[in-house]
């Protein structure tokens, strides 16, 4: 990665365009092929799902920007626990949303994907003012706003993925225990 590279404002946004255009696709295919009695079942590959997809992606992220971002606003022990953190507090919200769905009067589906974008947003607030935008000089600049704006479609993006995994794996597993 280039020292002097520089996340503007404008791409904070357009940013949030390109998965907002991904989630407005994605989201109503999963209403539709997720039916409720299938998201019930969803229950442990979600949670599990949830686990390593957030394992990745904070693995990946510490790996690549800790020097460049991350060690301007987390302690130097987040280096190596952040990865496990998120292992175990994905499993958790994951069964949170799943509860939380299920218990909504509407689609189920629907709801988790809406739920992962509000924790994105929440996730992104508390990093500014950790001072995500004002310390690390990459992100110097850049619009809080934009990236509160941003992680709330991006976050839905990736438990829409998450769900993906989990009703994939749940249909393999109902496969391979059938006769």
């Amino acid at each position: 990665m280039p020292d002097d590279l520089k996340i503007t404002t404008a791409m904070l946004y357009q940013g949030a365009l390109v998965f907002a255009l991904m989630d407005a696709i994605y989201i109503p295919l999963l209403v539709w092929r997720v039916r409720e009695e299938t998201f019930r079942r969803l229950k442990w590959t979600l949670v599990i799902a949830a686990a390593f997809v957030w394992f990745g992606i904070w693995s990946w992220a510490i790996g690549n920007f800790w020097e460049i971002v991350y060690s301007h606003v987390f302690p130097t022990w987040a280096r190596s626990w952040t990865p496990w953190i998120a292992f175990v507090a994905a499993g958790g919200v994951a069964y949170l949303f799943w509860r939380v769905a299920l218990r909504a009067k509407v689609k189920a589906v629907l709801i988790y994907c809406l739920l992962s974008g509000i924790l994105g947003s929440l996730t992104h607030l508390w990093a500014v003012t950790r001072g995500i935008v004002t310390k690390p000089p990459m992100l110097q600049g850049a619009s809080p706003l934009g990236a509160v704006t941003i992680a709330f479609f991006e976050y839905t993006f990736y438990w829409c993925v998450i769900l993906t995994l989990a009703a994939v794996g749940n249909w393999i597993l109902s496969r391979r225990s059938s006769p």
